[in-house]
């Protein structure tokens, strides 16, 4: 029985490597991907090409979004970017038959009672952004060049718990890496591990 746990522990850490590996590292080329718009737009990255882009990809639903919305951190996050010239794209890719789906309108409601402001909020019903950027947790953050070379991929900062008291205590790596780019400097932290809940795809 001990060996039967020890290997079962053994594909877990295994699966969770394959799984970080799929995460699209920072100095490659983003993906390019086509998604419809809150609004019914459809929205390219090379239509952003010579901005700096930020993806953020989120969930209502799961308690680690709701500590970063309900503590007005994404929201002040989303400010400081568009103060600053960015594009910032909200992407939501659960699956339609998941209990966490929610409409274009629904979400667009749930932006505006949270008092969001994304550049834009897409769906990606399909999870093939998603799947292509190595997306797994909600939250999760990337950060774009104008070049379209990812900068920074991971977690939002560096304390992983669902609880809003840690957002003052913990390193904003998002907002640090669009300071450092800004600057015209080395972003000091490329890659973190993200956390949060899982992202609801098709087969999730």
């Amino acid at each position: 029985m001990r060996q039967i746990w020890r290997f079962i522990a053994i594909l877990l850490v295994t699966g969770l490597v394959c799984q970080a590996k799929a995460m699209i590292e920072p100095g490659k080329a983003a993906p390019g991907f086509r998604l419809q718009s809150l609004d019914a737009e459809t929205i390219t990255l090379e239509q952003f090409k010579g901005r700096w882009v930020v993806l953020e990809w989120t969930n209502p639903d799961c308690p680690f979004v709701q500590k970063h919305y309900n503590a007005s951190n994404m929201q002040a996050l989303q400010h400081f970017a568009a103060s600053n010239k960015l594009i910032w794209l909200q992407i939501n890719s659960t699956h339609p038959g998941h209990p966490e789906y929610r409409s274009a309108s629904v979400m667009k409601a749930w932006n505006t009672q949270q008092q969001a402001k994304p550049s834009y909020g897409l769906l990606d019903p399909q999870g093939m952004v998603g799947r292509a950027y190595g997306a797994r947790t909600t939250p999760q953050m990337v950060l774009i060049n104008p070049v379209g070379v990812i900068v920074y991929h991971g977690a939002i900062d560096s304390i992983r718990s669902a609880n809003p008291a840690d957002i003052p205590k913990a390193v904003s790596y998002l907002r640090q890496a669009i300071e450092e780019s800004l600057a015209g400097k080395a972003v000091s932290t490329t890659t973190s591990v993200p956390y949060g809940c899982s992202v609801k795809y098709a087969s999730s």
